[in-house]
């Protein structure tokens, strides 16, 4: 199966949507710029979404839902809002169709008296709710996250990356402080940065945006930013603190402890289904996908090998016994015993949908009651005893996590430079990779190096570094800043 997937050096666009067909993760969808995620796919999204619903319920977070159609006033409300978002807007102006002279047509006479908006965020919809939930301190904090489907109308789309229609989760938040709102806005930041090192095996950096990048109507966006192995950047996740824009835009007052009425501080925060592009993008190789085994829907297939009905009795019941010791272990097992795909089609197939860890199990193995275990990530394959195969396979997940991860770091810190020119600015952005530079703050100077190398600044580190020289305009700036090329 393999042979069908390009070469990543070769053409490294087409391989990632190689990867995505191999691995049955989604096709296009007949609507441009939409998709259908497969079983494959979900299963995915699935194991994302239920690490990262723990980790936002352990820090006090609840799940609802609210309206996908939002009052086309509402948007108006929050100019940077509906500034920033009014031309990804679907519209919906009538309610009904009815048969015509060619088909079905729209019915004239359905016209909204108000238009909606397909949710592109909910902050506004969610806003106008709050504002008759909140009454008093009493009423504060409230901690809401949202699962569910959004729409930006894109004109160029790529599975998973960027899509007109994605599924993600918001949160939004309401605070009595703007200290408190910002303490969740960092904390939140926290929690993406954990999901994707420990979870997706993918290195992050933390940072702020600028000015031009921050999210539509925020006072300040936290994002983490990981590097792909085309060397091109992807924003994973972002945390915004919105102030009091939205609270005033919708006026959603307290009363506090001394009797004053005052407006709430807001947060909201958000990963999608770009993480599975992300995830595929870290990690896959020339041979299709490469899951980390914490995410991988299947952790580990067994394929059973026979030649004849009474090697296939001998070898399925060796096989279920196998299977029950790691299923107790709680551990994601699949046994393919297929009769119509011989052992090599299985192997290939699971190795471009990513399992992370196979057992083979013939006659012979029965015979020297041992089983073959390969690792998806090396390649590796080796003969293990069958005793203490549950402990082995555990411990050899673990290790498979931790070795993602480990290779994902190195190649991103073989990748970051730190430059002090321009010249040298633009030759390491043009092979790719995290640049760090010095910037004088102007979002005139921003523009013109975006416009020059096609290189943006994807965050201002947390972290305080040393002042120096704007690489383009040689002006006073406060810290070097990342630089690169991106999604």
């Amino acid at each position: 199966m393999a042979q069908n997937i390009t070469n990543r050096d070769d053409d490294y666009s087409q391989w990632y949507l190689d990867v995505i067909k191999h691995a049955k993760l989604a096709d296009y969808s007949p609507v441009r710029g939409c998709m259908v995620i497969r079983p494959n796919g979900y299963a995915l999204w699935e194991n994302m979404r239920d690490a990262l619903d723990r980790m936002f319920k352990d820090t006090g977070h609840e799940n609802a839902y609210f309206p996908l159609f939002i009052p086309k006033s509402f948007l108006s409300r929050e100019a940077e809002h509906v500034e920033g978002f009014a031309k990804e807007c679907a519209v919906v102006t009538h309610s009904r169709l009815k048969s015509g002279k060619d088909g079905l047509e729209v019915d004239p006479e359905s016209e909204l008296d108000e238009q909606l908006i397909v949710r592109p965020t909910s902050e506004t919809i969610i806003w106008n709710s709050y504002r008759d939930w909140i009454q008093s301190y009493r009423d504060l904090p409230i901690l809401i996250n949202q699962w569910a489907n959004v729409v930006r109308w894109e004109m160029r789309t790529r599975l998973f990356l960027r899509t007109m229609e994605f599924l993600w989760q918001e949160g939004h938040t309401a605070h009595a402080s703007k200290e408190e709102a910002v303490e969740e806005t960092e904390q939140m930041l926290e929690v993406y940065r954990t999901f994707a090192e420990d979870f997706m095996a993918m290195p992050v950096i933390k940072g702020t945006k600028t000015e031009s990048e921050r999210f539509a109507g925020a006072v300040e966006t936290y994002c983490i930013e990981s590097l792909m192995q085309d060397n091109k950047a992807l924003q994973a996740g972002t945390s915004h603190f919105l102030g009091q824009n939205f609270a005033k835009a919708f006026d959603v007052t307290y009363q506090d402890t001394d009797g004053q009425h005052k407006h709430v501080w807001a947060t909201s925060w958000g990963v999608s289904t770009r993480l599975i592009g992300g995830l595929i993008m870290t990690h896959s190789d020339d041979n299709g996908l490469v899951l980390p085994p914490k995410l991988a829907p299947t952790q580990v297939v067994i394929v059973p090998i026979w030649k004849n009905d009474e090697q296939k009795r001998e070898v399925l019941e060796y096989c279920d016994g196998v299977y029950r010791e790691l299923d107790e272990l709680g551990i994601r097992i699949e046994l393919d015993d297929r009769d119509q795909q011989n052992p090599g089609y299985k192997f290939a197939q699971h190795e471009a949908e990513g399992v992370p860890l196979r057992i083979a199990i013939g006659p012979r193995d029965i015979e020297n009651n041992n089983v073959e275990l390969a690792r998806r990530d090396t390649l590796d394959k080796n003969i293990v005893d069958r005793e203490g195969l549950g402990k082995r396979i555990e411990s050899l997940l673990e290790t498979i996590q931790e070795s993602l991860y480990d290779q994902a770091k190195k190649r991103v810190e073989d990748n970051t430079y730190e430059v002090d020119d321009y010249e040298t600015f633009k030759k390491r952005i043009k092979e790719g990779g995290f640049v760090y530079a010095h910037w004088d703050g102007r979002a005139e100077t921003e523009e013109k190096i975006k416009d020059e190398t096609k290189a943006t600044i994807r965050l201002i580190p947390l972290e305080e570094g040393e002042p120096g020289k704007c690489i383009y305009t040689g002006d006073p700036s406060d810290q070097k800043v990342l630089f690169a090329r991106a999604y």
